[in-house]
């Protein structure tokens, strides 16, 4: 008995959480669009998107963020941010980290996604992980974002990674463009969104989100052959905080 009751309350909050993704994109929506009409306005959807949205949704869903940090990140300074990925709680928990406006380089299968999908594709960087082509198109989309002053974020695992596994292997992508456009790697780990929204659906529910900024990898004087050992110190660094936690 006392499984199904708890049962039912975690469907509940899952239930719960898809309201709390959609109900600001509906209230807000006239607010949202207008700031997708122009990469100029990118900065004012970022503004929305972190004070209406993604924060509406963690106190909605009664988890707190918590948020040490080893190095500040500066206004107007571009950063390739990057994180470990256990949870739709994820994106949101980002926007509310960074004050400093960023582009999302993610997969575009979510952006077939109601609602969230409509922005999502407008807004963010899709890529296409079969097909060399949309990962070359992404280095230039980089690129033109970076230009016009924004930090970029990217989930090296490439996806969430099953619910046993702490840290996946990460891939290169972020790290090659953070080297060819000499921009600071920011290693960011979050360490509660799994126990607070995992992906299994009788599961999860409120709390502390822990957040750590770790110490900035400058990039400056590497090269793309140090591609590999950037990665995986960057890796090592999120992996041995995760291990810390376990």
């Amino acid at each position: 008995m006392l499984k199904l009751l708890k049962n039912f309350g975690q469907a509940i909050y899952r239930v719960w959480f898809y309201v709390m993704v959609a109900l600001p994109i509906v209230v807000f929506f006239p607010f949202l669009l207008v700031t997708t009409l122009s990469e100029k306005t990118y900065p004012q959807f970022f503004w929305l998107a972190r004070n209406l949205w993604a924060k509406t949704i963690l106190f909605g869903m009664f988890c707190f963020p918590k948020i040490s940090t080893e190095q500040k990140i500066s206004k107007g300074e571009s950063y390739m941010q990057v994180a470990n990925h256990t949870s739709m709680l994820d994106i949101m928990l980002m926007l509310y980290v960074s004050k400093n406006p960023f582009v999302f380089v993610g997969k575009e299968e979510l952006a077939k996604i109601p609602l969230f999908g409509f922005f999502y594709k407008r807004v963010c960087i899709l890529v296409n992980r079969n097909d060399p082509k949309s990962r070359t198109a992404v280095y230039r989309r980089v690129q033109h974002r970076l230009n016009q002053g924004l930090s970029i974020c990217i989930f090296p695992e490439g996806g969430v990674p099953d619910e046993k596994v702490i840290l996946d292997s990460f891939k290169d992508g972020a790290f090659r463009m953070a080297i060819r456009h000499n921009i600071p790697i920011v290693p960011i780990t979050f360490l509660d969104c799994k126990k607070r929204f995992p992906w299994t659906f009788f599961s999860g529910g409120p709390g502390i989100l822990r957040v750590k900024v770790h110490e900035f990898v400058d990039t400056q004087l590497l090269g793309v052959e140090d591609t590999s050992t950037l990665r995986e110190e960057v890796r090592e660094t999120i992996l041995k905080e995760l291990s810390k936690n376990y």
